[in-house]
């Protein structure tokens, strides 16, 4: 008995970073995946395991089941959300399995336009994107057809393509963040507006939290002016560390040497900084930190 649990444990373990990689990118929650992920081990513990022919297979249709299901409900959580949503932050230097077969729909721009399909769009796209699964195993894990499952994947990256722009490079995108977190510390406006796209959007995820704007800043200018209007008070004390998360530089302040309370990234493309996404939920960035 005890061999057959070592057993277990020991082909759930080799899994379980492409499980975590698939529910977190379901759910763009590190938390919330790490409870799927502990769900299915459960499952597995108490399988007939003796009858399952792939436990790849297997184990990867359960946490997909279980995280569309999740999705579902976290949709319906979210309309009671403050403010706008974002994903929760990992750090992929720490965590490099969690987009060990591709780094695909992992970056916060695809995350974010994800969160615009159904569970099962996403899951599709997902399972064949990040993880390569050929189209007969997706139609059984999504029990489907395979024509079907084909359409779902097609309509998700037509979706991503028209919904974002190409992004920079990784070293263009790190490089635009320092220069945006060096120009909205001292509150230079001019260098704010030169980095900002015409229709650039700041998004500030904090769920109601005293001094998180409640709602997107929208358009170059008055971005660029919104950062300009608190910098007096916002860095004293914030000391900036850059690392990695989602697989592209974010900056993450601390204030007078305590925990990290705010993650500063940025999505760019030829245009400019497209995008400015802070996560200030304290509950969020525990991966992270």
């Amino acid at each position: 008995m005890t061999d057959q649990l070592d057993e277990a444990v020991a082909v759930f373990d080799e899994v379980r970073p492409r499980l975590m990689g698939i529910a977190y990118r379901m759910l763009g929650s590190h938390t919330e995946a790490e409870d799927l992920v502990q769900e299915v081990w459960l499952r597995w513990q108490a399988a007939d395991r003796s009858a399952v022919q792939s436990p790849v297979a297997y184990l990867s249709t359960a946490v997909t089941r279980l995280a569309i299901n999740a999705s579902q409900s976290a949709r319906a959580r979210r309309e009671t959300y403050i403010g706008p949503w974002l994903p929760e932050p990992v750090d992929t230097s720490a965590d490099p399995y969690l987009g060990a077969e591709r780094g695909e729909a992992l970056s916060f721009a695809v995350l974010l336009v994800l969160e615009r399909l159904s569970p099962t769009e996403r899951a599709a796209y997902i399972l064949r994107e990040a993880f390569d699964y050929p189209y007969d195993e997706l139609a059984a894990m999504l029990q489907s057809t395979e024509p079907a499952v084909r359409q779902l994947v097609s309509r998700a990256r037509k979706r991503i393509r028209a919904d974002r722009r190409t992004e920079v490079s990784g070293s263009q995108q790190k490089t635009l963040l320092t220069a945006f977190v060096a120009a909205a510390r001292s509150g230079d406006l001019g260098a704010l507006e030169q980095l900002l796209a015409k229709d650039a959007i700041s998004y500030s995820d904090g769920n109601g939290a005293r001094q998180v704007s409640k709602f997107p800043v929208v358009g170059q200018e008055r971005v660029a002016k919104y950062y300009r209007a608190f910098h007096q008070h916002f860095w004293i004390g914030v000391e900036v560390e850059f690392g990695t998360a989602n697989g592209r530089a974010v900056a993450m302040l601390r204030r007078d040497g305590g925990d990290v309370f705010a993650v500063c990234t940025v999505t760019a493309s030829s245009d400019g900084i497209d995008e400015v996404l802070w996560q200030m939920n304290p509950a969020k960035l525990t991966a992270i930190a």
